[in-house]
């Protein structure tokens, strides 16, 4: 047995001694918060807020809630991030940040420049160690684990902006791997860091054959098309006859079920499935039980966490908060409410709204699973569709009548004075159901009580229109968002489903 594989196998005995602490989760984030504010007190943000009194305050999260207001991107970088890229020290943590994750998410086509501090990126690689070591509790060998690990991301190459750096928040992490990560990773950093995804993709698809990958990462339907290419490449029936050992998929940032039945046909067998919660703003969640799907809470790494009901009441129709809007604390939340979810870090962020919504399946022990997004929500006459809704209602269609449906979008229209929903879903190989249109119309009655109530009211029947999928690739190149990260929105908003409508329509005409 090598080195390598002693480590492993003693980690994975350290897994089975792990005990819970004593303390609780309300304990544990009321810690994380001061050591954030006690690191960030001198800075040009703490000093405004107010740091120092709230360090010494009986109650320093409350107190923490009513010095700091929310953030949204647009405000902390504006104010604060801003300043910080062009060098200024000191800004919202201490020292100079010197990395930037490049983050255009789902709702917009300019870059968001995120700071990743030497603090988040330690945590980073703890919360990858657990990970690591949560294959204790997954039917995977420790043989296969030390197989080699094919990471579907975006390009690991960095640009140098005056005193920073930036880039894919993969490719920032890429360069402080830890020495034994790169016996197993695929590919090597030289392929990574090709620019374009097409370029990526063809070095995987050659490299394939001489790969004995027993582990895939990334997001479902960049993955799903890299396999898709290597079968075609190699005329398989399956990704299983080039890659036998081929056992776990770990996924992450956004939900897997409507890309399951179709990364599914790809197999010769089932894979296990472990789901992840990484973004640039940090490392919030894994999953660490086969038998349970949801995720479970960091709450040790850098990050304190608060919770806004997400209705109403403190969001408005574009799913901007409300100034009444009050955040939950840890141990105030309830299981099986969306929440938008905020939060501070050490990477400094501070009561930052990330954009997307949770729902707790366990409050005791803090696990999760991500519900949608703020402004991934159809409301043009209070139906109050939320992206879990719609992924769910795809989902059962598939079920029901085995259609082989992959990406969709949703935009609100104009309709007699009233609104209907138009989707666009990607089908290329199989003609839908007849009465598709119901059939849609008539789980997401079952799903939403006012969904169902607004289609006897302003609401007319959905429209489905089915094209193509690789449109949902074309789009996303034309946007300059190819790169293996970005997702397609399930929900788009008038200005961008407008663009969107007019594409599909060329591509018609083309």
């Amino acid at each position: 047995m090598n080195r390598i594989s002693e480590t492993v196998n003693k980690g994975f005995g350290l897994v089975g001694k792990y005990r819970k602490p004593a303390y609780s989760i309300f304990e544990m984030q009321s810690h994380t918060l001061k050591k954030l504010l006690i690191s960030a007190a001198k800075t040009s943000f703490g000093v405004k807020h107010n740091f120092l009194e709230i360090i010494d305050d009986d109650n320093v999260m409350h107190q923490f809630q009513n010095q700091v207001p929310f953030h949204t991107y647009d405000q902390m970088f504006n104010s604060w991030w801003a300043q910080s890229l062009e060098g200024v020290p000191n800004v919202c943590w201490e020292g100079i940040s010197r990395y930037y994750a490049l983050s255009s998410g789902t709702s917009g086509a300019s870059s968001k420049y995120i700071p990743v501090t030497p603090q988040m990126q330690k945590n980073m690689r703890k919360a990858a160690i657990r990970i690591f070591l949560s294959l204790k509790h997954f039917d995977i060998s420790n043989k296969l684990v030390l197989k080699n690990w094919l990471m579907i991301g975006s390009s690991a190459s960095l640009t140098k902006y005056k005193k920073s750096w930036v880039g894919d928040l993969s490719g920032i992490n890429s360069y402080k791997a830890p020495l034994w990560s790169k016996k197993f990773k695929r590919p090597n950093l030289e392929i990574s860091k090709l620019k374009t995804w097409e370029e990526r993709t063809e070095m995987i698809v050659k490299y394939a054959p001489y790969w004995d990958v027993s582990v895939i990462a990334g997001i479902p339907s960049w993955v799903q098309l890299t396999l898709e290419k290597i079968i075609d490449e190699y005329k398989l029936e399956n990704i299983h006859q080039i890659w036998p050992n081929l056992s776990l998929f770990i996924t992450g940032g956004i939900n897997f079920e409507p890309y399951r039945n179709n990364f599914e046909q790809l197999l010769a067998r089932p894979l296990q499935y472990l789901d992840t919660y990484l973004a640039s703003e940090g490392f919030f969640a894994i999953q660490d039980s086969r038998n349970d799907g949801s995720m479970r809470l960091l709450l040790d790494l850098g990050i304190f966490y608060e919770f806004i009901h997400f209705n109403e009441e403190n969001f408005d129709e574009n799913g901007n908060v409300k100034g009444n809007a009050r955040a939950l604390l840890i141990d105030e939340v309830e299981e099986g409410v969306d929440y938008a979810m905020v939060i501070s870090t050490c990477a400094g962020a501070w009561r930052y709204i990330i954009g997307d919504t949770v729902v707790f399946t366990s409050k005791g022990d803090c696990r999760i699973k991500i519900s949608g997004r703020i402004t991934q929500f159809l409301s043009v006459c209070g139906e109050h569709l939320s992206a879990s809704n719609l992924d769910q209602a795809i989902a059962n269609l598939k079920d029901k009548y085995n259609v082989a449906i992959g990406e969709y979008s949703v935009g609100a229209l104009a309709f007699n004075r009233h609104y209907k929903h138009k989707w666009f879903i990607g089908l290329d190989d199989m003609e839908p159901p007849g009465d598709f249109c119901k059939l849609l119309d008539d789980e997401l009655k079952i799903l939403n009580d006012d969904y169902k109530a607004e289609r006897g009211a302003m609401l007319a029947m959905p429209e489905v229109e089915f094209v193509p999928k690789d449109r949902f690739f074309e789009w996303k190149k034309l946007q300059g968002k190819l790169n293996g990260q970005s997702k397609t929105p399930r929900v788009m908003k008038a200005k961008q489903f407008a663009e969107w409508c007019n594409f599909i329509q060329e591509k018609k005409g083309s």
